[in-house]
């Protein structure tokens, strides 16, 4: 990787490590991960320069206590100070999607330790509204300077309401309640205008 080599392991048994987790998002959405899989931002998974693929662990963010299972599908991170690369879903679950990056513990689980759910989608996707405009211009501007500042996907539809054109901007869509209602925390603390859920 990037003129690197790293040895993988034979097993995951036992490992356990703690370091810098960072994310990555929309840059990378529907690309094929190291596996063939096609990388969601959303998905449960992670990449890891020398655990076998795939293995599933558990991340805890030490400075919150929260924590996921991811299941490593990847290869990375890039950056030689960080041990785990998670997508951007998952940093949502650990709280550290703003910052870009955490001190975590990670450790392997046996397949028996994890409830697999990887097939089961929302029945939903929800989203936030963040308004909707008479410019598209101006709703142009809102959804790229969101999508550039948290890699969040953005979208921008046009909608005749009481005989005009405007322009909506949402934020979405959001696999969880707890992910949407995340980003919108950090929406509203940032000063945007309070966005509203939409199914």
């Amino acid at each position: 990787m990037n003129g690197s080599f790293y040895t993988v392991h034979g097993s995951a048994r036992g490992y356990r490590e703690k370091g810098v987790a960072s994310w990555y998002g929309m840059k990378f959405q529907g690309l094929p991960t190291a596996n063939g899989e096609i990388f969601d931002v959303y998905g449960a998974t992670a990449a890891h320069r020398s655990l076998p693929i795939p293995t599933y662990v558990r991340v805890t963010n030490l400075e919150n206590d929260r924590s996921v299972v991811l299941r490593v599908n990847d290869r990375g991170p890039f950056h030689p100070q960080r041990l785990i690369d998670i997508s951007y879903g998952a940093a949502l679950e650990l709280g550290f999607a703003e910052r870009g990056t955490a001190t975590v513990l990670i450790e392997s689980l046996e397949l028996a330790e994890v409830d697999d759910r990887r097939e089961v989608q929302a029945a939903t996707h929800r989203y936030l509204q963040l308004g909707a405009y008479a410019s598209e211009s101006a709703a142009g501007e809102l959804g790229h300077e969101v999508r550039l500042r948290w890699a969040y996907p953005v979208s921008v539809s046009a909608v005749d309401a009481d005989g005009r054109r405007l322009h909506r901007v949402r934020v979405g869509p959001f696999l969880t309640m707890q992910t949407l209602d995340q980003a919108r925390d950090v929406l509203i603390e940032a000063g945007y205008p309070v966005p509203y859920k939409i199914p």
